[in-house]
């Protein structure tokens, strides 16, 4: 953890994107797969305006935007195998996939759901081959929704029609997908209901492919997978709790549980500044560390470290946002970490990095101005209260 900690103290900011003509919230933000012998190049942003904007990696500049009137976008996530293809949910019941390399706004495919689908959660699995999405209860029914997802760019604009759907595992609002990294067959699901579901989706059916069903106790805000070989499932939940399994032990006497934690705000101290609200989590391979990426409605990222016996606080970044922060990528190739917020702002951390002034102070300007046209609602005051 220690080398961790150095890494955090050492990221400053390389670069601020531009403030849009049209400030939004930036939701999720995802960076595209690097190809053979190249970096990444792209990063994807779904924002509270309903479009996804594209950026470049190094410079943020912008360079794209899909828009998907009259649905709602959902995360935004890029394929695994072809670096300029992303993806993103539809409030309307689709699953949309543009190409950044096109200058078309049309989206290359489309995977459709069924009539009353209105889809809040997606992810593609670690091969290309599947694409699942979560839909919002609709009368008494929620589906895991799966469609074959090969030939994306070669049959472009062509709409594709389910493989299938799980129906019996939820029974609320599924707010999270998670694939696993490495093994194309497993995925699991979050819902508002609490449960934590994972599946073996080369099974037969529904009730063969449930390998594992874990309940937060609460509803179900982020999932991700962790430890060696990620055989570790962890969630985190909409009033910010923490539970951390390990599915390796299903088969054995141990306890699946390693940890629960009821309110991380209450658990992890911070000098001079209080934990506001979680962000999600990420598992560091090389370290074999889990952790958890929180923050503070002024804007303040806390990163804290997960161990068997609790969570601690590794170390705060200050002085780059001045709201909310709703979501990062960082990646672990070039300990850089991307971050977006509710001030409308784009940031790229990198170690040791010296951010031009005159880019900051014209930034800065710019974000206090946008400041009040953007605060669609009151979650940092309500993040305050709490």
């Amino acid at each position: 953890v220690g080398k961790i900690e150095e890494q955090l103290a050492s990221l400053r900011i390389a670069k601020r994107s531009v403030l849009p003509e049209e400030p939004a919230y930036l939701l999720d933000i995802d960076v595209s797969k690097p190809a053979q012998s190249e970096s990444s190049r792209f990063v994807a942003v779904s924002c509270s305006n309903q479009s996804i904007r594209i950026y470049n990696r190094e410079t943020l500049n912008f360079l794209q935007e899909y828009r998907s009137c009259p649905g709602i976008l959902h995360g935004v996530r890029f394929a695994h195998t072809c670096d300029s293809v992303v993806f993103s949910a539809c409030s309307d019941g689709t699953v949309k996939c543009w190409d950044v390399r096109s200058a078309s706004q049309k989206a290359v495919q489309v995977f459709s759901g069924y009539p009353s689908n209105v889809f809040i959660s997606f992810d593609i699995n670690c091969s290309d081959l599947i694409v699942c999405a979560g839909t919002e209860k609709a009368e008494k029914d929620t589906f895991l929704v799966f469609w074959d997802a090969r030939g994306i760019t070669s049959c472009a604009g062509t709409t594709k029609e389910p493989l299938g759907v799980y129906s019996e595992s939820h029974n609320d609002d599924i707010t999270k997908i998670c694939f696993h990294p490495v093994q194309p067959n497993l995925v699991v699901s979050g819902s508002t209901d609490g449960l934590v579901n994972v599946f073996d989706i080369n099974k037969d059916n529904e009730d063969d492919a449930l390998i594992s069903t874990c309940n937060s106790d609460s509803s179900v805000g982020f999932i991700g997978w962790s430890g060696k070989d990620y055989k570790q499932v962890y969630c985190m939940t909409h009033d910010e709790g923490f539970c951390w399994w390990d599915i390796a032990q299903l088969d054995t006497e141990e306890p699946i549980t390693l940890l629960h934690v009821l309110d991380v705000r209450s658990t992890v101290c911070t000098e001079n500044d209080s934990l506001h609200y979680l962000i999600g989590g990420l598992y560091h391979e090389k370290v074999d560390k889990l952790f958890l990426i929180g923050g503070t409605s002024t804007g303040n990222i806390h990163l804290i470290n997960c161990g068997m016996d609790g969570l601690s606080l590794v170390g705060t970044l200050c002085g780059g946002h001045s709201a909310t922060v709703r979501s990062f990528c960082w990646n672990l190739a070039d300990e850089s970490l991307l971050t977006g917020g509710e001030d409308a702002q784009l940031l790229l951390w990198k170690p040791g990095a010296v951010e031009r002034s005159l880019a900051k102070k014209a930034s800065m300007k710019s974000a206090s101005s946008v400041q009040k046209r953007v605060r669609v609602h009151n979650s940092s005051l309500k993040s305050r209260k709490k």
